[in-house]
């Protein structure tokens, strides 16, 4: 009976293998005809489905043989639904083209000014959810976009959230940074802090970069491009999962994401959950954050949907913001690159310490129990072994309201109201600190000696501190609105005009941290404090300065773009105008503070673009542009002692682009190419001068102009299914225009006087970023759910940054010491196992950076203020320069469960 049974199984066995089929396709956009990764399909009944993947493909395995209805659905698409019958051993073919809900698409696009593929005339790239996952492995955002033309985005220090990214050798003031339509760019001085958006990378849906002076319409800061942040919209299906992530420097992560669906086809909600620690890969550059995103949306009607982000990264960490001599980090590097450029004396100066040296920390006794001031309390330090002299501490929420409406057929208004805080700053030494002078005999890379100056303050006959550490705060509270009214003359012509109002409230000042073992610190910064009583400052007291800062803007643009068969034409003008002032709160004998206010300075911009579709494979645009910016806060208002400018002068850029778009192979090849020129002239610098009447004033120094003008590459090749190369490259040509001279007025005790200056800056290079650039990237997918894929990155010309107002001697007529090139590799991979385990699908995925422990110097400064080797003159070479070597050979591994 038992041999029969068996047989009877084995018979059967066939019968149900049999009894099975399979069910494949691809999940198109129906407009634009790309593949849309991450679809969700499913076998309506059933617990069958699958994802698309990066070219929209899915198949789904093992499906019982029957008549099925299956649906398909993604964010921001009309779901779809088709009939399929699955045959034993066959295979159902379903191909899906799915339509933009138009009220959300519209809303994105124009919300957001993104550019669109065959229609927007500007170099752009896009980079989705799928890309930015198997790619970023838990690095600051920035380092997404290492495979685009003429991006350079480093680490720098080495800090979580430290990073910076330059475009068309413009640094992060002059490209625009915008996170679901709205402008992160610091308010006062145009920088971007990656730190306070740490979260951002584990919620994008995508980023846009967009080239150049890019087709945003809002007056920003896009002179090098504009880098568009769109975060995860609510799911139409419901879903969960969890990550957990592993890598070098003890990191480890863990994000949680969530997904209500649609509820009663009116609402829905997500939201991400990170907690992250780690030592970090360079000395003492811990971290310790958490990181938050939440999204909702109800559709009020066919013609209303309101959308509602939150996103924050409380968090803290230990920096790493001293650049050091070569010869610090690595003295074979150092050696390597020859006497005529490294001299090898100075290495007596400059001992090695090592790749991962920080020199902003200093070991301390645990016996040491002083507490620390920071966010309004008294903590512990973060760790009892060392201390760091510098470390940053912020939390910048920012929380968007949008409201999308289509008023009839040919308007819409889409409007953002936003608020973004933010509380926190970074440390510093402040009085008098016992440093360590052991690294080198001249203790040029001085640590703080920690034990020494809490000794020394124990040692003050009254309790006084001869030095502590302090925290430089900065809180900041911004409101916003922008709206655009978009008008549809008819089927080829659109219009759209909109307002943009920001205002913003930033304090600064100075707050004791660590008393470092005494009772108190006698600060003498403030001349308004006249007694003992009020010079002595205790834990969490200001001390130094103390002002707030105000920031008005408003603006406001015309757009109108017109689309027919071959042709697309814009064109965009726009105004703004921006208000600065500042107040003193160290209040004078009399009570007074001190007030400043500039009057509103005003800049206007015109930009516009045309694309010609030759045919269905080749597409020709063209773009030009005249924006004037604005000066930040600094160069119209003085935060030392309140001086203004009585007339700031606007920085003018002006720019041309054109571009070939290529698709051939039955888009199997893609190809585009791009041509710019842009031109920046009377590059801000002031000097402060006395007036006739006595007072001070901040006057504009013109005529500094630099011309950045280059090619671009961007090609991507996928012969067949399961094998794809991207490749890019870019090849500047960025450089000072001319000499600068001028002449400026002043008043001195025997009277007027008129100082000459003169800047020999001709025909040198802009530094700061390699000009010229290459990567290639080559994906194998060898097996279904399995992707591998290899990164080069080639850097060359990467002159040191350096100040064109320092050359001032006509003799020093030398380029800025250019960096070795170099070449750095990157491997990513993972792998979807092919079944669930209670309904639980798995991911595994691997990350390893600088694969090859490439040493090699992505970030220097020219002829360095602090690391100079100075015993043979400064003369812009190797040893003259402070640097930052690449992050050594790094990993990230991990796991992600999806529900």
């Amino acid at each position: 009976m038992k041999k029969l049974m068996i047989v009877v199984s084995l018979l059967l066995v066939p019968g149900f293998v049999f009894a099975q089929g399979n069910v494949s396709g691809t999940v198109t956009d129906a407009q634009s005809g790309d593949g849309l990764p991450g679809a969700n399909i499913v076998v309506v009944g059933t617990t069958y489905g699958a994802a698309a993947d990066a070219n929209g493909d899915y198949e789904i395995e093992n499906v019982p043989v029957g008549s099925y209805e299956l649906r398909v659905s993604f964010i921001g698409y009309e779901i779809a639904t088709q009939n399929i019958s699955v045959s034993a051993g066959g295979t159902a073919t379903a191909d899906f083209a799915l339509e933009q809900i138009a009220l959300i698409s519209e809303g994105v696009m124009i919300s957001a000014s993104r550019a669109r593929e065959r229609e927007t005339p500007v170099a752009f790239t896009d980079v989705k959810k799928e890309m930015i996952e198997a790619n970023l492995g838990s690095r600051d955002i920035p380092l997404a976009l290492d495979v685009t033309p003429s991006v350079y985005a480093t680490m720098q220090g080495g800090g979580a959230g430290d990073a910076r990214i330059n475009v068309r050798g413009f640094n992060q003031r002059n490209v625009a940074i915008m996170i679901n339509g709205v402008p992160v760019n610091d308010m006062e001085n145009g920088w971007v802090y990656w730190s306070n958006w740490d979260g951002v990378g584990d919620a994008a849906e995508s980023i846009q970069i967009q080239r150049g002076l890019s087709a945003i319409n809002l007056a920003t800061p896009s002179i090098g491009g504009t880098m568009n942040i769109i975060t995860d919209p609510t799911a139409l299906e419901q879903s969960g999962s969890f990550k957990q992530e592993f890598g070098s420097g003890a990191f480890i992560k863990s994000t949680g994401q969530f997904a209500s669906g649609q509820i009663n086809d009116n609402y829905a909600f997500n939201g991400t959950l990170v907690r992250k620690f780690g030592d970090g890969v360079i000395d003492k550059t811990w971290t310790d954050a958490w990181a938050y995103y939440a999204g909702a949306t109800y559709n009020i009607n066919d013609n209303n949907r309101l959308e509602l982000y939150a996103v924050g990264a409380p968090q803290l960490h230990g920096q790493n913001l001293y650049k050091q001599n070569i010869g610090i980090y690595s003295a074979s590097f150092a050696k390597d690159l020859g006497a005529d450029e490294y001299d090898p004396a100075a290495l007596l100066i400059y001992p090695e310490q090592g790749r991962e040296y920080n020199q902003t920390w200093g070991a301390v006794s645990s016996s040491y129990k002083g507490m620390q001031w920071w966010n309004e309390g008294e903590h512990q330090r973060y760790d009892p072994s060392f201390i760091n002299e510098r470390e940053n501490f912020f939390h910048k929420p920012q929380v968007n309201l949008n409201w999308f409406s289509k008023i009839n057929d040919q308007m819409g208004l889409y409007s953002i109201f936003y608020y973004s805080g933010g509380h926190g700053g970074g440390t510093g030494t402040y009085g008098s600190i016992r440093w360590d002078y052991s690294k080198g005999p001249n203790g040029v890379s001085r640590q703080a000696d920690w034990d020494a100056t809490i000794a020394r303050n124990k040692t003050s006959s009254d309790a006084s501190a001869f030095g502590a550490l302090r925290n430089s705060r900065n809180n900041q509270w911004t409101l916003g609105a922008i709206s655009k009214l978009n008008y549809k003359l008819n089927e080829s012509t659109q219009l759209i005009a909109g307002i943009d109002w920001r205002t913003a409230e930033i304090e600064h000042y100075y707050e004791l941290r660590d008393l470092l073992g005494a009772g108190y610190y006698v600060d003498y910064n403030n001349e308004f404090d006249v007694t003992d009583a009020d010079r002595r400052k205790g834990l969490g007291d200001k001390v130094n300065y103390f002002n707030t800062n105000t920031v008005d803007w408003l603006g406001g643009f015309l757009q109108a773009e017109y689309t027919q068969n071959l042709f697309t034409i814009y064109g965009t003008a726009g105004y703004s105008a921006v208000k600065y002032s500042y107040t003193d709160h160290f209040t004078n004998v009399g009570g007074k503070e001190l007030y400043t206010e500039a009057d509103w300075i005003k800049a206007a911009q015109v930009k516009g673009g045309a694309m010609y579709r030759a045919t269905e494979d080749v597409e020709v645009y063209g773009n030009f542009g005249f924006v004037e910016k604005t000066p930040i806060f600094d160069n119209v208002i003085s935060d030392f002692d309140g001086t203004k400018s009585d007339n700031p002068a606007n920085e003018k850029f002006q720019s041309y682009e054109a571009g070939v778009n290529l698709h051939a192979l039955s888009n199997q090849l893609t190809l585009k190419t791009s041509l710019y020129y842009t031109s920046w002239k009377d590059r801000a610098n002031t000097r402060q001068v006395t007036l006739l009447d006595g007072t001070e004033n901040l006057i504009f120094l013109s005529g500094m102009n630099q011309l950045h003008q280059g090619v671009e590459v961007e090609a991507a090749y996928q012969p067949i299914k399961m094998f794809r190369l991207d490749a890019v490259a870019s090849v500047g040509n960025w450089k000072y225009m001319d000499d600068v001279n001028g002449r400026y007025k002043e008043f001195t005790a025997t009277g007027q006087i008129e100082t000459p200056y003169t800047y020999y800056v001709k025909d040198l290079r802009v530094g700061d970023q390699p000009q010229t650039q290459i990567a290639i990237a080559a994906s194998v997918t060898p097996m279904k759910g399995l992707n591998a894929r290899v990164v080069m990155k080639n850097y060359m010309e990467n002159y040191a940054d350096w100040d064109p107002f320092s050359r001032t001697s006509e003799t020093d007529r030398a380029e800025s010491w250019k960096a070795p090139n170099y070449n750095v590799f990157d491997f990513h991979a993972y792998y979807r196992l092919p079944m669930k385990f209670s309904g639980v699908g798995v991911q595994l995925f691997a990350h390893a950076f600088n694969i090859l422990d490439t040493e090699y110097i992505q970030d220097a400064v020219d002829n360095s203020s602090f690391n100079a080797y100075t015993d043979n003159g400064k003369t812009h070479s190797a040893d003259d320069a402070e640097v930052y070597f690449g992050i050594p050979r790094t990993y990230n591994v991990g796991l992600r469960l999806n529900f």
